[in-house]
């Protein structure tokens, strides 16, 4: 059975994509879709609050983009220099809190010691940054997307937590898109599974894969990455058949195959 995975292919350099990798262990043939662009901004003054750490309290990624942000600073020599003899050891003192082992394997290959992965959404991100922080302690910082959710920031308000949100890069529709979607649906037919990871994707695909799957859409079922993105599916219109327990390639594919066996089984 084929499963449409609206994601980026990881990078070629770093091995096979788990999620292809893992849903092949099923027999399930996957098959991605870049859905997302991305533009980064504000990256001087991401570099100059990185070299402050004195001045937080710690570290906050939710996306690995917001690493990709800091891994394009550190292409530069000088800054580069400074992260790794003093930069690096100073925030190394501080909590750097993540969602997500692709998150936090991107926080270590800058040096960095992520905690918090295993929280899987914002939600119980914050939860657990609670649990650790104390009210009108040294902010944290948060570099992240122009499209956030306010989740995390909210809860930590609450709480006294002080955060301060830094937007370091935008998300744009994938250019080749609607192309690649037509191209997909011509050739392989309608899916047994289509995966969304993000209410991004849901925002920019879903219209598109109606059309597309005409009056055969209700043989599809529609997965998520987390409770956002299957928020964002039920909100529009759109039964969702499975949720992974956490956002891995794993528990995705478990969710994927479970929804799939007949009903009988």
């Amino acid at each position: 059975m084929k499963v449409l995975l609206l994601k980026d292919p990881k990078d070629k350099d770093s091995g096979p994509d788990p999620y292809t990798e893992e849903l092949g262990s099923y027999n399930l043939e996957a098959t991605l879709i870049p859905v997302l662009s991305f533009e980064f901004t504000s990256l001087d003054s991401l570099f100059e609050k990185l070299s402050h750490p004195e001045c937080y309290g710690g570290l906050v990624f939710t996306s690995p983009r917001a690493l990709e942000a800091i891994k394009i600073c550190l292409k530069e020599k000088s800054k580069k220099e400074a992260w790794s003899k003093s930069l690096k050891q100073m925030w190394n003192i501080k909590p750097t809190y993540v969602v997500g082992k692709a998150t936090a394997s991107l926080v270590e290959e800058i040096g960095l010691v992520p905690q918090g992965e295993m929280a899987g959404n914002a939600e119980k991100l914050a939860e657990y940054i609670c649990s650790r922080e104390k009210p009108n302690s040294s902010a944290l910082l948060f570099p992240c997307g122009a499209l956030k959710r306010e989740v995390l920031p909210t809860v930590l308000r609450e709480k006294g937590i002080p955060l301060e949100s830094l937007t370091v890069y935008q998300t744009a529709q994938h250019p080749d898109l609607q192309e690649s979607l037509s191209s997909y649906f011509s050739q392989q037919g309608i899916p047994a599974s289509i995966v969304f990871f993000s209410p991004s994707g849901v925002k920019f695909c879903l219209q598109h894969i109606q059309k597309l799957s005409g009056d055969l859409i209700n043989q599809v079922k529609f997965a998520a990455i987390g409770p956002s993105t299957a928020k964002a599916l039920r909100d529009a219109g759109v039964a969702v058949s499975c949720t992974a327990g956490s956002p891995t390639a794993q528990d995705l594919a478990a969710a994927i195959h479970t929804a799939l066996q007949p009903p009988n089984c």
